[in-house]
């Protein structure tokens, strides 16, 4: 059935962002007062494109999946687990669009202490929402039983 393929889909990437999410949380993030100063700029520059060319494609197929699935009769609005699920999913996307991208365009113009500490404060939100999520995920599980 399309909607088990699409759930099973939709738990994996949520499953691989949880791990991204909490890398960059713990380690990458807090990395940011480690770079030499006077290559800023150029590394603020690669993570962004590079870390983009990992999250995107992920967090693509789980906003995808996430809108097919919640219009399906099983996992939909009649599955109030998965429904809540996907309502944080649209928080982190909001998020992301809102605070961090502008964040990282910011360091861009250079190291800045000051906004790394918000850029990590900040991001506990998303670690938290997308933790959360696979709560809600799984709990939609025994909804649809």
């Amino acid at each position: 059935m399309i909607e088990n393929f699409l759930f099973y889909l939709h738990i994996v990437a949520t499953s691989i962002m949880i791990g991204v999410i909490w890398v960059i949380q713990l380690v990458h993030y807090p990395s940011f007062h480690f770079v030499d100063r006077s290559r800023y700029e150029l590394f603020q520059d690669f993570h962004m494109r590079n870390i983009s060319r990992i999250v995107f494609p992920v967090m693509f197929i789980e906003l995808i999946t996430g809108v097919l699935l919640v219009q399906s009769p099983i996992f939909g609005n009649s599955n109030s687990s998965f429904y809540i699920a996907f309502i944080l999913l649209i928080i982190i996307w909001f998020l992301t669009a809102t605070l961090f991208i502008s964040i990282h365009k910011n360091l861009s113009n250079g190291y800045n202490k000051n906004i790394i500490y918000k850029l990590v404060n900040l991001n506990w939100l998303r670690t938290i929402l997308w933790s959360l999520r696979m709560v809600f995920i799984f709990g939609s599980i025994s909804d649809s039983l």
